[in-house]
């Protein structure tokens, strides 16, 4: 007699309600994702505005994430790369640094830069090096510290840090003290190293678009927020009660605590990003720009359709300008002559013709990364019995975490359910 097939649900539809659901229905189980909002990928998300596409916040996709490699298409994403470098703005100027391994002659002529010594450069080289060897997993078994504490150890200068790792690292961490786990840095400094920084060529929300497609019709239901979680069912804010065999809560951190009924969430980073629509492009080139002088209250800036063309329309640019948490706090109006002010000094008057479009503010934009190990298969079952979890705040907070701890859970509760099979056909 064959055993009963079994039914999962699976609450939220970010990339790691996506992925889990893509494993179970590989191994056999029906599953059913429950999402409150109206489309699928949680933070990792694209909207429509007069033609432009707009992501939620600054986003990239590394090519080298393992996880990513494991289960996307690459070719039908159509990544668009972007230049593996920077030009940093330090003393009035934009100074270029290229990684020497893809551009060497731009790196050459880039060594001399005031961004950074000359045995600066060498220590990136050295650096890249150290972080390449053995597995990318081992890099979470080394001895942990904060990344500035790394970097200082490294040997870099005072200038190389301010004007180039903290800007840089600061648009990735959220976080401009760099406080964040070294291990998270060099996971981070190698997937950068090993791969290309890219975004889709219909926006980010085309990676959980190609996950939703690899499930079967009817497995997504979307405006269904969840009011509770227990073991076998969920029930909906509506007051319907669905059951299952099993429930993956597949949500940020803060929603989870708040399902779980743990007694703290995760902490996270918020973050804002400031659109514009511009006749012309700043830099013509698919490159970040770094505010490497520290004024703010731009971090980083860069024109996504110099990257992926069909982020702007025919005839026109796309301008996303991202704000770190200490200044997202101030009225939208105000942070956007404030943007404007700042890039008016780098780029001049036809900063004062770029149309804004729309600026978003992400509150939990990214999950706070001290103390940073890889989730387990332990991690990924809830203190409720019948109830697994899955987020990148168990994991590294990445694309590739989400990816990961969405696979450990899927492989957790296969494990249980197989056994469970087997005992009940040896009874």
């Amino acid at each position: 007699m064959q055993p009963r097939q079994q039914h999962i649900l699976i609450v939220g539809a970010g990339l790691a309600g996506l992925r889990c659901a893509v494993e179970l229905n590989r191994a056999g189980f029906t599953c059913q994702i429950v999402e409150a909002s109206d489309a699928v990928g949680g933070r990792v998300a694209t909207d429509r505005c007069e033609g432009f596409l707009l992501d939620l916040g600054f986003q990239v996709f590394l090519t080298a994430y393992p996880e990513a490699r494991g289960v996307l298409d690459y070719e039908r994403l159509s990544l668009r790369p972007f230049y593996a470098g920077a030009l940093v703005r330090t003393d009035g100027r934009f100074n270029r640094l290229a990684d020497p391994f893809r551009h060497p002659l731009d790196a050459l002529g880039a060594a001399l830069s005031p961004v950074g010594t000359l045995g600066d450069k060498l220590r990136v080289a050295r650096l890249r090096g150290r972080v390449a060897r053995g597995t990318a997993e081992a890099l979470f078994l080394r001895q942990e510290t904060t990344t500035i504490e790394a970097l200082r150890r490294e040997g870099f200068s005072g200038l190389m840090i301010e004007h180039f790792f903290r800007p840089f690292f600061a648009g990735i961490f959220l976080e401009r003290e760099l406080r964040t786990s070294s291990r998270m840095f060099e996971f981070t400094f190698r997937m950068f190293a090993e791969g290309d920084a890219a975004l889709p060529a219909e926006g980010m929300a085309a990676i959980p678009a190609q996950l939703a497609a690899m499930l079967p019709t009817g497995s997504l239901r979307l405006r269904a927020p969840v009011a509770s979680v227990e073991p076998g069912a969920v029930t909906l804010v509506s007051g319907e009660r669905l059951s299952a065999d099993a429930v993956v809560v597949a949500t940020d951190g803060e929603t989870a605590a708040r399902l779980l009924d743990r007694p703290a969430a995760p902490a996270s980073r918020a973050a804002a990003c400031l659109y514009f629509a511009a006749d012309a492009p700043p830099v013509a080139e698919p490159i970040l720009i770094l505010d490497g002088e520290g004024q703010g209250p731009v971090n980083n800036l860069c024109v996504p359709s110099a990257v992926a063309p069909a982020y702007a329309p025919p005839g026109a640019s796309l301008v996303s300008a991202s704000v770190l948490a200490d200044r997202a706090g101030e009225s939208d109006a105000r942070l956007e002559e404030s943007v404007r002010q700042q890039l008016t000094g780098w780029f001049g008057p036809q900063v004062r013709r770029w149309r804004h479009l729309r600026t978003y503010r992400i509150k939990h934009a990214l999950p706070e990364q001290r103390g940073v190990g890889l989730c387990t298969h332990e991690e990924t079952r809830a203190a409720v019995p019948g109830v697994y979890v899955c987020g990148d705040y168990l994991d590294t907070a990445s694309i590739n975490g989400a990816l990961r701890s969405a696979r450990l859970a899927a492989e957790s509760l296969i494990l249980v359910a197989t056994g469970e099979a087997r005992g009940t056909r040896a009874a």
